[in-house]
Formats: structure tokens, C-alpha cells, sequence
């Protein structure tokens, strides 16, 4: 197809080298863009995450595309007029090289500058709905599937704290199946002084603890909360748990003590949501 060269035949973008400064940009609407170090060599893969980052108008590039035959032929009508894109098809084991081992990219991967999000402020004004805070979640299928819950319910947006939490690319965007070009992301240096900043501008925050004698039922109400999630086994720290106005558990009659912190959360976000909805 005219639209597209063989890999062979390219004349590859000039790349950053490793050693050089970061770069960053600010959209009009305030999403920013950063390409670390450690971020030069991400990849997002998969259909759903590489349409949804193609669609999303607040990515910026430069952009590296690569396809096989098949992921070409899915995408023609997506990147007509793309004037940013030079997509290169190849075979399905050398786009398998560029990727981790036993990612399952669908024959489509796409590099670009890490989406980092928004800061605290652009995310928590207006002060309605629901935000999801993970605290230490550093399992990428776990924050992705977390993104693809708030897209779901409809949450406002994630709070991740910067040092302990994956980067919103690889495993991570292909769990979300596109849902981190949808819901925008925070992060902070602090989740506890987060949350303080959080209450200042009119959020309720109710973290999840299994050992809480209320239930997340009796926990919720309309204000604007914010569901603070922990890893499976360790939960929430001390130090956010304090800054949390109720902590709750949701009750599990089979015997199990722990739940998937991404299963919590779809839980905990439909909990919020049928509360809205006035469901019984």
C-alpha cells in the first residue's frame, strides 16, 4: 500500500540519544507529555491502545509506528493524511524483537513520549465524581486494568504516586486497551500531602482496608471522594490511611482476605456509582 514503506527502505526519524536532557510539553489543556531517560525505549502495543493513542489529539510526537501486513491493513483508513507518521511494515517475529517478550501486540506497536498527565489541581477542579489514588501499585497489568475500571465508571481520573508506579506505556497501556488516552492521570511526589491538598479543594477520601468495621456501602456517599487503593497483602500505609476520612472493607461472605486491587477497585468504583444511581 502507497501509504506505507518497508522496513528496509526507511529513513528512520532522528532519535534522542540516551544521554541527552529530557523533554517536555504542555498541551492547551493542560495534559503533559514527558520522554524520560528510562521512557526513550517504550513501546504501547496492541490494537485498542495504539487506536486510542493514535486518536488522542493531545499526544505528541515524535511518533515510531510499526506494523505487519495485517495491523496495516487494520489501520489504513486511521492514518490517511498522517502526515507525522512514516509507519513501517514488517514481519510479525522482527516487530516481536522490539518488544518484551510474549507482549501480544496484535501486529501494531507505536513508540512516543510517555503521557504523563495532569497536575492535581487541573484533575480535582471541579470538585465532583470520583478519583481513584493507588498507593504503590507497581504492577503494570494492575494500574492498567485500574485505568480501564475508571474509564468504565466513569471516575474523573488517577492519582499514582510518581517514584512507585509504571510508566503509562508497554503492559501497562495494553491492559488499559486504550483507557489511559481517556482518563487523566496525576502524579505526585506525596500521596499523603496529596490528600491533604485534595480536602482543601472539597474531596472526601475513603481508603479500602479489609480489616475496617464499616462496609464500602456504608462508607459512600455523594460527596466527592476519592477511593484510596493499597497493594494485595500490604494495603494502604499507614501514613495515607491517616489522611483518609473513613477507610472501609468490602465484604467477602466465600472466606477470601484479599481481592486483586483491580477487581477492588471495579468494585468499589460500580459500589460509588449504583450509590449515585440510588440503587439498594
Amino acid at each position: 500500500m502507497s501509504s506505507f514503506h518497508e522496513r528496509n527502505d526507511r529513513k528512520s526519524r532522528p532519535q534522542k540519544a540516551h544521554g541527552q536532557a529530557p523533554e517536555s510539553g504542555k498541551t492547551e489543556r493542560g495534559r503533559r507529555f514527558t520522554q524520560r531517560r528510562d521512557d526513550l525505549d517504550g513501546w504501547i502495543w496492541g490494537r485498542h491502545a495504539v487506536e486510542a493513542a493514535l486518536d488522542n489529539p493531545q499526544r505528541e510526537g515524535p511518533f515510531r509506528l510499526v506494523l505487519t501486513q495485517a495491523g496495516a491493513q487494520a489501520l489504513e483508513s486511521r492514518l490517511a493524511g498522517r502526515r507525522d507518521l512514516r509507519p513501517e511494515v514488517m514481519e510479525p517475529h522482527e516487530l516481536a524483537r522490539l518488544l518484551p517478550a510474549g507482549a501480544a501486540h496484535q501486529g501494531l506497536a507505536l513508540r512516543a513520549p510517555v503521557l504523563e498527565g495532569v497536575d492535581l489541581e487541573t484533575l480535582a477542579e471541579p470538585a465532583e465524581g470520583v478519583i481513584v489514588m493507588l498507593d504503590q501499585i507497581t504492577d503494570p497489568q494492575n494500574v492498567g486494568a485500574v485505568f480501564r475500571s475508571a474509564a468504565a465508571f466513569g471516575a474523573k481520573g488517577v492519582v499514582l504516586q510518581d517514584r512507585h508506579a509504571p510508566a503509562l506505556s508497554g503492559a501497562l497501556a495494553k491492559a488499559a486497551a486504550g483507557a489511559i488516552e481517556a482518563v487523566p492521570c496525576a502524579r505526585v511526589v506525596n500521596l499523603s500531602r496529596a490528600l491533604e491538598r485534595l480536602a482543601d479543594l472539597g474531596w472526601r477520601a475513603v481508603g479500602l482496608d479489609g480489616t475496617a468495621p464499616e462496609t464500602l456501602a456504608q462508607a459512600l456517599d455523594p460527596r466527592p471522594t476519592v477511593l484510596v487503593l493499597g497493594s494485595e497483602g500490604e494495603g494502604i500505609r499507614r501514613l495515607v490511611a491517616e489522611h483518609c476520612d473513613a477507610l472501609a472493607r468490602i465484604p467477602m461472605p466465600g472466606g477470601f482476605e484479599s481481592l486483586n486491587v483491580s477487581n477492588a477497585a471495579a468494585i468499589a468504583l460500580y459500589e460509588r456509582v449504583r450509590g449515585e444511581s440510588g440503587g439498594g
